[in-house]
């Protein structure tokens, strides 16, 4: 597995929340969704993304919009208009206090026009673990990334079942929603004005990225720095250089960085011990362990909430 691989392993979509939105102009829908990562793309028509403090960016068919956190975002055909509808995972409603219109218009679908011209489908994704944390820091408020021609199969595809309520339908969106998840973040760190997560693009040089992806297939190895570099045939000297000059980091500080994310995903499961996970994660012993967890999460192990305490967007709270 490499650093992608890793990040989204513990992102894999379950139950993701869908939204079908139709309409002719002149309309805006407000996205408010406190889901951690959310996506969406204009199906149909030509739109306008906004959110607070920034110019409006213009949007065409088959680009696709990534909103991080809770940051509103509103999609408009005119940057003038006000938003009419505001979407927050399954829930949608019109602003103001008077009595609010029937906007189901079908399967996932809400809007005033089921025959309007333009069509946007978003989806709240669920992230868990410390994992992806890396991933989600190196994302900007909003990202947009423009129609790809190898992404616009998936698009389609997406819009067809979104629209669909037949047997095994959720199983059916969440599995394209991970391989466009995918595909998409990978459009958008190839970008020139993308931030990477420390590691992604170190993957592309043959000597560093041979040693990133042994140190993530085996992260519990007892590595050192000349390990590592013989794992990517170079001296101790230049590995050190070049793996701090690719990826942001010395090597060792990179792995106790990715073990304790790592332990923190695993001290999250119901049953786990601090000695187990230090093991599970290369540690001797659950006392060397907690002071190297404790100095670089700023909590000691025992205050991981379990997993058993997580809503719908990856949120822990007390066990």
């Amino acid at each position: 597995m490499d650093v992608l691989d890793e990040m989204l392993a513990s992102m894999r979509a379950d139950g993701s929340l869908l939204c079908r939105s139709v309409a002719a102009p002149p309309w805006s829908i407000q996205c408010t969704s406190e889901a951690p990562l959310s996506l969406g793309t204009l199906h149909r028509g030509t739109a306008w993304a906004l959110r607070p403090g920034a110019a409006p960016v213009r949007l065409n068919e088959g680009d696709i919009v990534l909103k991080r956190a809770s940051v509103p975002v509103t999609i408009a055909d005119d940057p003038s208009v006000d938003p009419q509808i505001i979407i927050d995972g399954p829930n949608c409603w019109t602003p103001g206090d008077g009595p609010a219109p029937d906007l189901a218009l079908g399967a996932r679908a809400f809007g005033f026009d089921g025959d309007g011209p333009d069509q946007f489908i978003s989806a709240d994704y669920p992230v868990r673990g410390a994992v992806s944390e890396p991933l989600l820091a190196a994302l900007p408020e909003m990202a947009i990334v423009p129609r790809d021609a190898e992404i616009a199969p998936l698009l389609d595809l997406l819009a067809v079942e979104v629209g669909r309520d037949a047997p095994g339908q959720q199983v059916v969106l969440d599995r394209l929603l991970d391989l466009l998840l995918v595909r998409v973040l990978r459009a958008w760190f190839a970008r020139p004005e993308a931030e990477a997560p420390a590691g992604y693009r170190a993957l592309a040089d043959p000597e560093i990225g041979r040693a990133l992806r042994a140190l993530h297939a085996a992260p519990a190895r007892p590595w050192t720095v000349a390990s590592l570099a013989a794992e990517a045939g170079l001296s101790r000297a230049v590995f050190a250089r070049r793996f701090a000059a690719l990826v942001g980091q010395p090597p060792l500080a990179y792995l106790t960085g990715w073990r304790m994310a790592l332990a923190a995903d695993l001290l999250a499961e119901p049953d786990a011990s601090v000695t187990a996970v230090a093991r599970r994660v290369g540690y001797a012993d659950g006392f060397s362990f907690s002071a190297a967890f404790k100095r670089v999460r700023g909590v000691p192990p025992s205050a991981v909430p379990r997993s058993g305490a997580v809503d719908r967007f990856g949120h822990g709270g007390a066990a």
